[in-house]
């Protein structure tokens, strides 16, 4: 079974992409085995108020019985924006949305605002995993609109630290992924998960050694990055880096776990 965990819908204002829709990702999908996707909206990350995205999101999962079961909802919520509590608990309580996404570059909040703090404490207390994109797109092929720089691993760290019981999904690493070794046990400690998708996932046999073999799951990053490589990452693991039992923890195990599906 495959289980990804960074899948997309929506448009990208800056390039051209396809599986904008749930009717397309699901086609794909299907074409390669994929069983059940967490999706947000990318519309959220550029409307102003981005709980219109979640809703889009909502009204189209809800449009046609198959898509019930095989996409899981994550919201995007800005902190900044002033009613943000009142639209988490929407996504949460109503919409029955698993997780939140957060975009504070593109959103123009540091990481550690106090905003963004209190929004993941309130994630954290209605049972939502938070989801932490390292990278959308390569800076270095970009619209003069868009981002100049992106972030490493460590960037999402001070995050953690303040609010460390939560649980977390960090995907897209393709900036630096080692850490010192007191980020190192902070991440070992923390009920979360990469996903496989990122350039820098491209030794996932010395990760597994580093972080723990329950640290890892599937993702694509769809429909910025392609279909194959994060699940080939699985696939071309050798016999001595990752047993079968491994293998599947990280085809679905691990997500299943932090979701609780």
């Amino acid at each position: 079974m495959l289980i990804d965990v960074s899948a997309n819908i929506g448009h990208w204002p800056f390039r051209q992409t396809g599986l904008k829709t749930c009717r397309e990702l699901l086609g794909n999908m299907d074409r390669y085995g994929v069983e059940i996707s967490v999706i947000s909206n990318m519309n959220g990350i550029f409307y102003k108020d981005s709980h219109a995205a979640n809703e889009e999101l909502y009204r189209e999962i809800s449009s046609e019985k198959r898509f019930r079961g095989r996409f899981v909802p994550f919201a995007v919520i800005n902190p900044l924006y002033a009613a943000w509590r009142h639209d988490l608990l929407v996504c949460s309580r109503e919409l029955k949305f698993k997780g939140l996404r957060l975009y504070p570059q593109y959103h123009d909040y540091e990481i550690t605002d106090p905003a963004c703090i209190d929004m993941v404490r309130c994630a954290r207390d209605e049972g939502m995993v938070i989801a932490l994109t390292v990278r959308m797109v390569d800076s270095r092929l970009r619209s003069w609109m868009d981002l100049s720089s992106e972030w490493i691993l460590k960037d999402v760290i001070p995050l953690i630290r303040e609010v460390p019981d939560a649980r977390y999904m960090i995907l897209n690493v393709s900036g630096g992924i080692m850490l010192n070794d007191e980020d190192t046990a902070l991440i070992r400690g923390t009920d979360m998960i990469f996903d496989t998708s990122g350039r820098n996932i491209s030794d996932l046999g010395s990760l597994l050694k580093k972080y723990g073999n329950d640290k890892f799951a599937f993702g694509t990053h769809s429909p910025i990055l392609d279909y194959l490589t994060g699940l080939l990452r699985i696939e071309a693991l050798a016999d001595n880096e990752a047993d079968e039992s491994t293998r599947e923890m990280l085809r679905s195990g691990n997500a299943k776990r932090l979701l609780g599906i």
